[in-house]
């Protein structure tokens, strides 16, 4: 007989994509929602477990569910959660529901402030161009792969391991439930001010995590990284292999990026130091996995990046439009920094919708500074309406300027106006790169897409 779940909050973009997954598998899915978005009501709809109507309804909660998968979304007087309660259904947050799926796999869990995302595509990239058989969790939609989630009876499980509140019943961060095998940690940065008040707190979830790698485990981590590596030095861990790296190495040409290999020069689709270390950091893992290093630089050639990663939204022979999720301080800079460093002879028009609690809050605006410096013009836009929502009070163009230390910062409040102020720019030898975890309010890019493809003669 078919297991049957419910998911309370089943329009997130993980959990949609675990009740897909789950349908994939043979079980039975309901779920609600009080407010569903694109992509995730198309997909739900199309795969029939849409909610018929918005809300919470308890008669959906039954005695014969095997479980409830419970979002973070959802408040802890949720009254399907209390419903559930009263009818002793075990409840999961997703995370937990990953780990009760694969208790007898081996657990990869890729950990940090930055670029998680792009090193678990790079390796599903890799171990799916090899045929190997794994599952995954990773964060973002990839080429190749119709969902952000996999459970099936392979060996291995692939995991982003974020570092997020689990769910309303679970103030933990999320990565504390997988129980990795092999944990690999890109780097810690502040983020999520709204939860980690202090850096030191923030930074204590790490080490924690790194310290309950299991003897015989792995712990893989970047060098680089001042906050990893004091860790990694600090931390006893007996019976574990530690494996430290660093940046690939590699050089531009003719603003291509090539990695230098002992089986020759080979390009690569990604630039920009950060996605050097990324990548080196996902050879580590691979390695770790069995796969050959000409196996996986043969892979890796045409790896174009997760969603939202350096994503191109346009182009000509003299400019790039590119779409970034980039949000807080670290991210911002090295994504910034990669496009002039790989493009120095051309502009750079640089924008940052402020969207998240701790990017909006003027107590964290100084964790900013100097992130901007390479760009040529520097844009914030941030929306009063987002800043009301999350209770902060609007921050005035003089304390963004002194955050971010750029005198020249240019300060959007509507996005009607930073459109127009866009669409009439020269792109002549120019790039564009729009960053942010937010959409803009929906801004239509059709005019400055179809500018950025425009060749210049």
């Amino acid at each position: 007989m078919s297991k049957k779940y419910h998911f309370i909050a089943i329009g997130g973009a993980v959990m949609h994509n675990l009740a897909l997954a789950l349908l994939a598998k043979g079980y039975e899915v309901s779920g609600s929602d009080d407010e569903i978005y694109e992509p995730s009501k198309s997909r739900l709809r199309n795969a029939g477990i849409l909610p018929k109507e918005k809300g919470w309804f308890p008669e959906k909660i039954h005695s014969e569910l095997d479980g409830i998968i419970l979002g973070m979304h959802a408040r802890i007087d949720n009254p399907e959660l209390i419903r559930a309660k009263e009818l002793n259904i075990p409840v999961y947050s997703f995370p937990e529901f990953i780990y009760n799926q694969s208790q007898n796999k081996q657990r990869v869990v890729i950990s940090g402030s930055h670029g998680k995302t792009t090193i678990t595509s790079m390796i599903l990239h890799v171990l799916q161009s090899l045929d190997m058989e794994f599952d995954y969790l990773v964060g973002a939609q990839i080429e190749g792969f119709d969902l952000m989630v996999k459970l099936s009876e392979a060996p291995v499980i692939i995991i982003e391991g974020d570092e997020y509140l689990t769910s309303p019943l679970d103030r933990r961060p999320k990565f504390f439930h997988y129980h990795h095998h092999i944990l690999l940690m890109s780097g810690i940065a502040w983020d999520h001010f709204n939860v980690f008040p202090t850096f030191e707190n923030y930074k204590t979830q790490f080490e924690e995590l790194i310290k309950i790698t299991p003897k015989g485990g792995t712990f893989i981590y970047c060098e680089n990284d001042p906050e990893v590596n004091d860790l990694a030095k600090n931390i006893s861990l007996k019976q574990v292999d530690l494996i430290p790296y660093t940046n690939h190495e590699y050089f531009v040409e003719n603003s291509k990026t090539l990695l230098k290999t002992n089986f020759g020069d080979i390009p690569i689709e990604i630039f920009g130091n950060h996605n050097l270390q990324n990548l080196q950091g996902a050879l580590e893992i691979c390695r770790k996995l069995g796969v050959e290093d000409q196996d996986f630089y043969k892979a890796i050639q045409n790896f174009k990046g997760a969603a939202k990663r350096q994503e191109i939204l346009a182009q000509a022979n003299d400019r790039i439009f590119f779409r970034d999720f980039a949000h807080a301080p670290s991210k911002l800079k090295a994504t910034v920094n990669a496009v002039k460093n790989q493009f120095p002879d051309r502009r750079l028009i640089a924008v940052q919708e402020l969207h998240t609690y701790s990017s909006l809050n003027k107590d964290f605006v100084h964790n900013y500074a100097h992130t901007f410096d390479e760009a040529d013009i520097a844009i914030i836009y941030l929306n009063p309406k987002a800043v009301s929502l999350k209770k902060l009070e609007l921050m005035d163009d003089s304390t963004l300027r002194e955050g971010f230390k750029r005198e020249d910062l240019k300060i959007f409040t509507d996005s009607s106006q930073l459109k127009s102020f866009l669409e009439e720019q020269d792109f002549k030898d120019t790039n564009l790169l729009l960053m942010s975890s937010g959409n803009y309010d929906d801004m239509d890019l059709t005019i400055l897409k179809s500018k950025l493809n425009k060749n210049h003669f």
